[in-house]
């Protein structure tokens, strides 16, 4: 409906924004809210990510950031969020555990990777993985993944809320026309002219 729609233009435009700003992210290519067959958003986001091997930890940082900037989006406009943005916290969670235990990015834990190599994929002891770790590493790798994720929700925060004209902007022309591509976004992003955060992230 008219409602759900206007909704998911500023999911998507959380996103897209987000990506524009962070220093790592990928131009984005074309934004969509046209609703497919009958998956379970209806909507894709066709966002700059081509599934590269990220390698950076800023580039990982900065990838959550984008996930998240559908859900902080919700957040900011409309006081809450809808199930369309479980997927995106579900993919940012995925990264924040590879980052904690596989690739050793965590300051409290250091290079050391937990749990078994070929289970990178799902990390959690849910996917009745072998644990080379204690309970209380465990909690520490929880309360290590909830970091990155609460401070990349942070980061998108501050970006969409400075860059809440564009925001609005966005997601009015996103909403009217249902596809933009990458061109329109870069104008509406230079003609508004966007805040970048001071820190250079």
């Amino acid at each position: 409906g008219k409602e759900e729609k206007h909704r998911v233009a500023y999911h998507e435009s959380g996103h897209t924004l987000v990506a524009e700003i962070v220093p790592t992210g990928e131009p984005v290519h074309k934004v969509s809210i046209i609703p497919r067959g009958m998956g379970a958003l209806g909507y894709t986001l066709q966002l700059p990510v081509h599934e590269k091997f990220l390698s950076t930890k800023n580039e990982l940082n900065d990838q959550l950031a984008i996930l998240l900037g559908g859900r902080v989006a919700e957040e900011l406009i409309f006081g809450d969020i809808s199930s369309g943005a479980s997927n995106d916290l579900e993919r940012a969670s995925d990264i924040a555990r590879s980052m904690v235990c596989q690739l050793g990015m965590s300051e409290k834990l250091g290079p050391l990777t937990y749990g078994k190599k070929e289970q990178s994929l799902y990390l959690g002891v849910e996917y009745g993985q072998e644990k080379n770790y204690s309970e209380e590493t465990a909690k520490i790798i929880d309360d290590e993944v909830r970091k990155l994720i609460e401070t990349n929700h942070t980061r998108a925060r501050e970006i969409l809320k400075k860059n809440r004209k564009t925001l609005d902007v966005l997601a009015a022309l996103l909403e009217k026309k249902e596809v933009i591509s990458g061109e329109e976004v870069k104008k509406i992003v230079d003609d508004t002219s966007v805040y970048f955060l001071s820190d250079g992230k």
